[in-house]
């Protein structure tokens, strides 16, 4: 049966590409060191910039990314696998994409997930996001094989959205990466239960690494960094300080939940009324 350790890296991510860069490799090489078999990081790890003028000059195609040929090296490097949680990157189209990548212990990327849900909303406190007036929505649902299991690829928002979730339980993911930048406010009201709503519905392992404090670009981040296991249980919980974290992801345990609660098994068709 698999078993490993997950380590989950919290950070307070700036408007300098080359920091983040150094920040990343920094954890990679602590949690190698740690005798992790794969490091999850969070959304926008390479770049935090509301500043859309500022940031273009940051944002490239995937192939000159200094951040993620520096995950790769460091990875490699290493010897462990990383879970990117996401970049800014161009598209041949000129959008945008807010990218996860999986890469494995060589240094090659295994997975790629573009975030399908764009952050969208006017808050009460004035905070208002419009994540698609620069990001293209993300069309699939992604799928990888890593040394701790089936890994799920999802971002932020995202989270939100039962049936993606559904989805990736239907795959009999073992495990599934929820990468964020949650704001303070739907933290404080959303962020627990919600991360543990979707470990229970999909009976996966869920891995939430997030942004956490005050950024550069003067943004607010929530944190709590969560491993929540398949009952819902909260196995790590990285409160409101950037850091890394551990967890032991253990295959017995899902099958044993399972066994107990085989919900995606007993999914029955509903029709819906009226419509």
């Amino acid at each position: 049966m698999i078993k490993g350790r997950a380590a989950i890296l919290q950070m307070t991510a700036g408007i300098d590409p080359a920091a983040n860069a150094e920040t990343l490799v920094g954890a990679i090489g602590a949690a190698a060191m740690a005798g992790a078999t794969m490091l999850f990081t969070p959304e926008m790890s390479g770049l935090i910039d509301r500043d859309r003028a500022r940031a273009t000059a940051h944002i490239v195609a995937e192939k000159d990314s200094p951040v993620l040929a520096a995950v790769q090296s460091a990875a490699a490097d290493s010897g462990i696998w990383v879970a990117l949680g996401s970049l800014a990157v161009a598209r041949a189209d000129g959008r945008w994409a807010n990218r996860s990548f999986v890469i494995d212990g060589e240094g090659r990327i295994a997975a790629r997930y573009d975030k399908i849900h764009m952050f969208d909303v006017d808050l009460a406190t004035g905070e208002s996001w419009r994540e698609s007036a620069a990001y293209a929505a993300g069309e699939q649902v992604v799928t990888v094989e890593t040394p701790l299991g089936r890994l799920g690829l999802t971002v932020c928002y995202d989270l939100r959205f039962p049936a993606l979730f559904e989805a990736l339980g239907q795959a009999k993911c073992d495990i599934i990466a929820i990468p964020a930048a949650f704001t303070v406010p739907t933290g404080q009201a959303h962020w627990h239960v919600l991360q543990r709503a979707r470990a229970i519905e999909a009976s996966a392992y869920v891995i939430a690494a997030a942004q956490v404090g005050t950024h550069a670009d003067g943004r607010q981040t929530y944190g709590h960094s969560l491993v929540v296991d398949p009952w819902g249980d909260v196995l790590l919980d990285l409160g409101d300080a950037a850091g890394l974290g551990f967890a032991e992801i253990d295959q017995t345990r899902l099958s044993e939940v399972r066994a107990q609660l085989p919900s995606l098994r007993n999914k029955r068709a509903i029709a819906r009324a009226g419509l």
